[in-house]
């Protein structure tokens, strides 16, 4: 069975920083894309930045400067470092990752999610 784990959120003043992890686990072949959604309430979960097993980042356009993801392929963990948060990007954010596990085919998994308040 494939979980996916966040930790780091929280409360956080505007102009601050929160640092997201989430780890994969689970008897894993290899994990393509792993990063985070968030989705705030009354609107549409959203892609906030992932990461591919290449290297590869893509971010929220209003992200871009403020967020940067790294992976740690050994561990199967990867981590978002949110900076100059904003109370509007308040929202759970949930980590999210496209895996093959053993004796099965590609899927897509999502964690539980993460609370991120930012306070003005």
């Amino acid at each position: 069975q494939v979980l996916l784990v966040e930790s780091g959120g929280g409360l956080v003043q505007a102009g601050g920083s929160l640092r997201l992890s989430c780890v994969a686990s689970g008897t894993i072949i290899s994990i393509h894309s792993l990063g985070w959604y968030r989705q705030a309430p009354g609107k549409q979960r959203e892609l906030a930045a992932r990461g591919t097993h290449a290297g590869d980042t893509n971010y929220a356009d209003s992200e871009k400067g403020r967020f940067t993801i790294t992976r740690d392929n050994t561990k199967n963990t990867a981590y978002v470092q949110m900076n100059s948060l904003k109370p509007e990007k308040t929202a759970v954010y949930y980590c999210a990752a496209d895996i093959r596990p053993v004796g099965e085919d590609w899927n897509n998994y999502w964690g539980q999610g993460t609370q991120v308040t930012v306070s003005s």
